[in-house]
């Protein structure tokens, strides 16, 4: 027997419509630029998502097609969020700081139709234009007076767009499986793989972040959105701030300590969400500058922190300084991204202070939706004893099923689980702790460096016999990459020359810290690189570039 209630899809169209309808007041307050403001509010967002949802089809984009968009945190970048999804059409945020070769190759995977960037990214697509070629337009999200001449093929201005479209525009409504969004790993291992969510994923997650026992977001927030709209769609929070009508501060290209400073104080931010990277910036500035300011203007109540690891003394920092609680979560692009968070129990709340930060330094735990555990190397259920460790494996409504141009299910494993790479143990009230990765991925300031393509072209030097390339602790980006080089007999090679063979091969901010050579190196019996043995071998290595 079926319940008798209404049938209703779950659409992002339905998040802007709430927001519009009973928060219309809630501010947005985008930082375009270091000095140009633009605040507006739900309502209005809700008028220009309809003028540009209106543009877009009559340019004729169509349900399903990809529109891409290389831009900052702003009110532009928020309104594609809404106006392409709630249209039918899939966002795809593209990260800007990929270098050129995985740009390309993302646009032309998702095959996009429109690109859609903020001034700041012209070059990049000027270099790139000729090797797009599904891409119909380009569209600059400026005024009209601020658009330069470039080099760039069908080249349209975002606000004329606005003004030709009608704010009577009807959102579709269609079926809440439908594609709404497109966001493409770092590719750590071969080329970036798309993650395609649906309309139900994307309302599902949004939920979980709006509960208590999620990240606890509400109308009372004001959001500082530190993290990018191109990290995973934010994270989730520009659909949950709809949800919820949060109040939305967007900063734009600008995310130093002073600037960050500035948007909690001026706007009187209680929530925010970042990578460890920023944070450490933010502090940097608390701390030369603690005799000029007064951080009892600060209302920041809760930090989220995210993409990797956040160290034991940042916590206790944020909540002996400011009084913040620091909320860590863990996820990753294929879990939308949320999957633990990291709030206390009951029970842990009247721990003494030191008890709770090391709680806190922790993954968190598994929120409802998302079902999570670890496994044995042969595939065996491991206990959540606090003691067992195993690889990470989640499913749940909003975790991937298969990549974009896969089959569904494709991603998965015969039993339904999708394997994270990641390795944790699990405590009995279930915390997870991460402790190690299948894979020799660095994390540098949340951003994912691959080890394995960075030897593939260290080993390309003429001069290089072997290579291999392992993270090293550093005190702002929490890992940085170190290149180890066995040259080849009888050659002569320093580090100047492998930076200068590297430098156009990869991103700038891949390259390695530091080179050292070495006389051979350690491998298992199967031939492979022994890099737990390399990592004990340089533990103690201090980067060149760390200030600490």
């Amino acid at each position: 027997m079926s319940g008798l209630m209404q049938q209703q899809d779950l659409l992002i169209s339905q998040l802007l419509e709430h927001a519009a309808t009973h928060h219309a007041q809630v501010e947005i307050v985008s930082h375009v630029s270091e000095r140009q403001v633009y605040r507006s509010n739900w309502g209005q967002l809700r008028t220009r998502a309809k003028r540009l949802a209106s543009a877009l089809t009559a340019l004729g984009v169509q349900p399903g097609q990809r529109i891409a968009t290389l831009a900052w945190n702003t009110h532009r970048h928020l309104e594609l969020y809404y106006a392409v999804a709630g249209m039918g059409a899939i966002s795809h945020t593209v990260n800007p700081r990929l270098f050129a070769e995985q740009i390309s190759y993302i646009i032309n995977h998702a095959a996009d139709e429109y690109v859609f960037f903020d001034l700041g990214f012209a070059d990049q697509l000027v270099a790139l234009a000729s090797q797009l070629p599904t891409v119909k337009g380009f569209v600059a999200l400026c005024e009209r007076s601020e658009l330069p001449a470039l080099a760039l093929p069908h080249l349209l201005c975002y606000e004329d767009l606005i003004d030709q479209g009608s704010p009577d525009f009807n959102w579709p409504e269609f079926d809440e499986n439908t594609a709404s969004s497109l966001c493409y790993t770092s590719g750590t291992t071969g080329n970036p793989k798309g993650v395609l969510y649906s309309h139900r994923s994307t309302v599902l997650h949004a939920w979980t972040a709006c509960t208590v026992d999620g990240l606890g977001l509400s109308t009372s927030d004001s959001v500082l959105l530190a993290v990018p709209m191109f990290h995973v769609n934010a994270w989730g929070i520009p659909y949950a701030a709809a949800m919820c009508g949060a109040k939305l501060v967007l900063p734009g290209p600008g995310v130093s300590g002073e600037r960050l400073y500035a948007h909690m104080v001026n706007e009187g931010c209680t929530f925010s969400l970042g990578v460890p990277t920023v944070w450490l910036g933010f502090f940097q500035y608390l701390e030369s500058q603690r005799e000029s300011l007064d951080l009892s203007r600060l209302k920041l109540k809760r930090v989220v922190v995210g993409g990797s690891a956040a160290p034991r003394a940042m916590i206790e920092k944020f909540g002996t300084l400011l009084g913040t609680f620091v909320i860590q979560a863990w996820g990753m692009t294929e879990t939308s991204p949320l999957a633990t968070i990291g709030n206390l129990l009951p029970a842990q709340q009247a721990l003494p202070a030191a008890q709770r930060y090391d709680i806190q330094a922790r993954q968190g735990r598994a929120v409802f939706g998302i079902e999570v555990g670890i496994f044995s190397p042969d595939g065996q259920r491991l206990p959540h004893d606090g003691k067992s460790v195993g690889e990470i494996k989640v499913r749940g409504p909003w975790v991937v099923s298969a990549y974009y141009g896969s089959q569904a299910g494709a991603a998965l494993g015969a039993d339904g689980w999708f394997a994270t790479g990641d390795v944790a143990l699990i405590d009995t009230e279930g915390f997870v702790q991460i402790t190690d990765r299948t894979k020799d991925v660095i994390k540098s300031g949340g951003e994912w460096i691959s080890s394995i393509d960075l030897e593939n072209v260290a080993v390309g030097h003429p001069k290089v016999q072997e290579a291999a390339v392992i993270g090293v602790a550093h005190s702002k980006w929490q890992e940085r990459p170190l290149l180890i080089v066995v040259p080849k007999s009888g050659q002569s090679l320093t580090a100047a020359e492998m930076t200068e063979f590297m430098k156009d091969r990869v991103a700038r901010w891949w390259l390695p810290d530091d080179v050292v050579f070495v006389d051979g190196l350690p491998h298992t019996a199967t031939g492979k690189l022994l890099k737990t043995q390399l990592r004990e071998q340089f533990k103690g290595h201090r980067l060149s570039t760390d200030p600490a």
